[in-house]
């Protein structure tokens, strides 16, 4: 596992350590990124430094061993039966733990790694129907993008295995793809399991509601309903997460939400997850549900909005996707913004949506 081959071309790990990089490596921003990345993987050093998405706060640097990122790419290739010479696209940015695990796959399994600038639609920049390629990883909206042109919609269906990480898949992205001829799954893993840990399928006749932890991933629940994983041949320790989760006989588990995305409003605790979900069949343009202090409740229940094309008639909506739930899950009120805020790596910064409706709701109140 000396080298690595990129759109056909093989590069031993020579190339990397030393300080000239090479033409190929020059053309645009991913692939000097690629070389810094594969400069640091092929040097003589036993760990590489990672840094976690900071949807729920700063991101943190993490020290992890090489050898655990490769046992990660192995349990990865073997589910997919992922080999040399198979084709595998790179179109997630290599700050981050999703892309770097990409390239390590590809030197694990001697894949032919073929890497784009990353953007809301990776698939524009290579004719899928000419590489064919055998896997690929997309965040949720370059998935969603993925479907708005036929072009797109037609190269996204001839990937032969898709991953999709990064963020929750909502129901109609999952519809949307569910009759899809290739195998489209759902991720489940964070940067301090060096990528995923369990699979879920999302199209066919064996898709699922629960991920399927990968193979020497035991799981458990804490006191506080959250997700415990032991997996030692990628973790040195133990990792208890913030993902409250339930766990099946067979081992399969279901994401319930994050224990810090609990809101308690008037001694009523409600999850963040579960209230977007409700709402989410309801709203065209992207939107968050967080909270603000409030005198009596303690904190109270706020959706942010981006604009749409059409008003919402706020009063309709919560009538209608709330008609089953109790009126604790309800928004008290809600605030247009111009954008939700995300990560670097396209996932809801939660502190910065709770940051902006606390300044929304103080200049409502400052023009009353």
């Amino acid at each position: 596992m000396n080298k690595i081959q990129i759109e056909g071309t093989y590069f031993d790990a020579e190339v990397f350590i030393s300080n000239q990089m090479p033409l190929f490596f020059t053309k645009n921003s991913i692939h000097k990124k690629l070389f810094l990345f594969l400069k640091d993987w092929f040097s003589p050093e036993e760990t590489i430094s990672l840094y976690t998405s900071g949807s729920t706060g700063k991101p943190k640097e993490i020290v992890v061993r090489k050898s655990h990122m490769l046992q990660s790419a192995a349990m990865t290739c073997r589910f997919f039966n992922l080999n040399k010479n198979d084709k595998a696209l790179l179109c997630l940015s290599t700050d981050y733990i999703a892309g770097k695990m990409m390239i390590v796959r590809a030197i694990y399994s001697g894949m032919n790694l073929y890497p784009v600038e990353v953007s809301g639609h990776p698939l524009l920049s290579f004719d899928s129907t000419a590489i064919s390629f055998d896997f690929a990883a997309l965040i949720p909206l370059q998935a969603y993008n993925s479907l708005s042109t036929t072009i797109e919609r037609s190269r996204l269906s001839m990937i032969k295995n898709i991953i999709i990480g990064g963020g929750s898949i909502d129901r109609d992205l999952e519809e949307s793809l569910k009759d899809f001829p290739n195998s489209i799954y759902s991720t489940y893993g964070m940067t301090e399991t060096l990528s995923h840990i369990g699979l879920r399928k999302i199209n066919g006749d064996d898709a699922s509601l629960y991920y399927k932890p990968l193979a020497g991933v035991d799981l458990k629940l804490s006191n506080d309903k959250t997700l415990i994983i032991n997996a030692p041949h990628i973790s040195d320790h133990i990792l208890t997460t913030n993902d409250i989760a339930e766990i099946k006989s067979d081992g399969s588990f279901k994401i319930l939400g994050r224990i810090d995305n609990i809101i308690n409003t008037g001694g009523i605790k409600v999850q963040i997850e579960e209230v977007e979900q409700q709402l989410r069949p309801h709203l065209r343009s992207n939107f968050a549900i967080t909270s603000i202090p409030h005198s009596k409740l303690g904190e109270a229940i706020v959706l942010l909005v981006e604009p749409f094309d059409q008003q919402y008639n706020f009063d309709e909506i919560i009538k209608v996707a709330f008609n089953t739930k109790p009126q604790y899950h309800q928004p008290i009120c809600f605030f247009t913004v111009s954008k939700i805020p995300l990560t670097d790596s396209g996932k809801k910064d939660r502190k910065a949506i709770k940051e902006l409706a606390l300044r929304s709701y103080n200049e409502y109140k400052s023009e009353l």
